[in-house]
This record gives C-alpha cells, structure tokens and sequence, in this order.
C-alpha cells in the first residue's frame, strides 16, 4: 500500500481515507523539538521542566490559531479575491475555509509567538510561574522550532525568492509558481532556479539557537531574566528583514515596506532599547 498521497499538489501521508500533511508532521517536529529544549533549559536552571511539557499543547494550540489568524487578515502582494487562500481578500467572502482551507497552507509566524505568548502568559499566571524566566527558556526553542518548521515550506514548494544564478538555487515545478513565474517561455522550469528563502531563514535560525544557547551558558551570572527573549526578538527581527528584502509576494502596508518588515524592526529596535535601559550602570539611574 502506497503511503504517500498529495493534497492539492502538496505531499501527505495518507492513511486510509486519512491524509496527513508533510507540512503539519513538520510542524509538530518542530514543537517537540523545541519543547525539549525548553524543559531543557529549565532543568538546568533549577525550575520545573515537567512545567514545559504540561503547557506545551496549549502554547502551541495558541500559536497555530494566532498563527492562522495572522494569515487571514493579511493581503500578500498581487492578491485577488479570487485567488484563493490569499488572504483576506478571499477570506471575507469565504469565512469556512479559514478552517477547512488550514490544509492548503497559510500560517504566520509572528502571529504564531503573540498566540503563544499569550498563552504562555496565562498558563504561567495560572501555575504561578516566573514568566520572565519561562519565556526565555522558549527563546532558543522558538528559534530551533522555527528552523525545523522552514522546511515544510519546502516541502511544500513554497517560501522562495526571485531567480538566482546561484548554486544553490532552488528548482521550482510550474505547479508552484506565482506571478510572473508561471510564463514557462520566460523562466523555464528545468533552468530556472530560485532564491530558497526558506533555507536561509532556517540557517540563520539555527545559528541564533546556537548563539542563544552560548550566552545563556557563558553570561548566566550577568543576564536578568527576560533577556533571552528580548535577543530572539532582535536575533529574529533582523533575520526576517534579510528575508523580506528578498520576497515579491509579501504583505506590505506603509509606502509598500513589507509588513513583516516593519514588524521586524519595530520588535527588534524596542527589545534591544529594552535590553540597554535594563543594563544601564546603576549611578546612570539613579543620576
């Protein structure tokens, strides 16, 4: 029996009349990767890392609706309202598929950590756990978890930037393409290679996990909690700005700068403004 099926064009598991998005599998590897490092990080500091695996399903539940939700009130460049699934052009006139529609895609990832760290907030006041604590032990997790769940975007054929003579420029099949890139004359599909914009937010992140992972051991002595989290934000707001500069289908809003941009920069300058007033000397302060 042939386990390997494909929903609209995307590679699943079916079993029976079952399917299971490569996607999703991804997804949740991603989490529970990411949940070991998070109880991991809490066990090594003292705390409760059974704390971590207890929330873990709501966290992410939180994350995936917020997630989704960011996806729906978007408007990515070029969109129509009869195209579906981008956006909510399409989503007003059609409210089931932001449900049933989920399996075709469209998750964003700073809705994603609002959902989650709203529940994450709620779950700790609830257990009466130091949340500053907790949500940097999520910080380097949030990082990996995202690096691993890059990769149903190419699983999915998805999340990939203009033409590049790179070697390693992704291949594209016609069924996948958007925009101008459907004119197989123009850019033909056994030549024409793209920018994997998925790979290099996956590296970068990973490289952040990495570097996260170091400063939380080597410089435990001098950091307050919370800071881990203010790093992600800037190590992330930094990472999607490189990779926004290189999308022609993102959401944009103000003179056309990619929503995710000015997000980005927003979350990025106000943790690291954070970060400086938190660590100012103490004579600073008090003159």
């Amino acid at each position: 029996m042939n386990l390997i099926c494909e929903i609209s064009g995307r590679p699943a598991i079916c079993i029976g009349p079952l399917p299971i998005n490569f996607y999703g599998i991804i997804i949740v590897i991603g989490a529970l990767v990411g949940g070991y490092i998070a109880a991991m990080q809490a066990r090594l500091n003292g705390d409760d890392s059974d704390a971590v695996w207890d929330g873990l399903f709501w966290v992410v539940l939180a994350g995936i609706i917020g997630a989704r939700l960011y996806h729906v009130f978007s408007t990515p460049a070029g969109c129509v309202a009869e195209l579906p699934y981008c956006g909510w052009p399409w989503y007003q006139n059609h409210p089931q598929d932001i449900v049933l529609g989920i399996r075709e895609g469209g998750l964003g990832i700073f809705g994603a950590v609002l959902g989650g760290l709203i529940a994450t907030a709620i779950y700790a006041r609830r257990r009466r756990l130091p949340l500053a604590r907790y949500v940097d032990y999520a910080a380097p997790a949030l990082l990996v978890g995202q690096a691993i769940g890059r990769w149903g975007n190419f699983v999915n054929q998805e999340l990939y930037g203009p033409p590049t003579d790179l070697p390693w420029g992704l291949s594209i099949d016609a069924a996948h393409r958007v925009y101008e890139y459907v004119d197989l004359a123009s850019y033909p599909v056994n030549i024409t290679r793209f920018h994997p914009l998925f790979l290099y937010e996956s590296t970068l992140n990973l490289l952040g996990f990495v570097v996260l992972i170091v400063a939380s051991r080597r410089l435990k002595g001098r950091l307050k909690a919370g800071d881990l989290f203010l790093a992600y934000l800037i190590w992330y707001g930094l990472v999607r700005t490189f990779v926004e500069s290189f999308r022609f289908d993102a959401w944009t809003s103000l003179g056309g700068i990619p929503t995710a941009t000015l997000i980005s920069i927003v979350l990025a300058v106000g943790a690291l403004a954070a970060l400086i007033v938190r660590h100012r000397p103490r004579a600073a302060r008090a003159a």
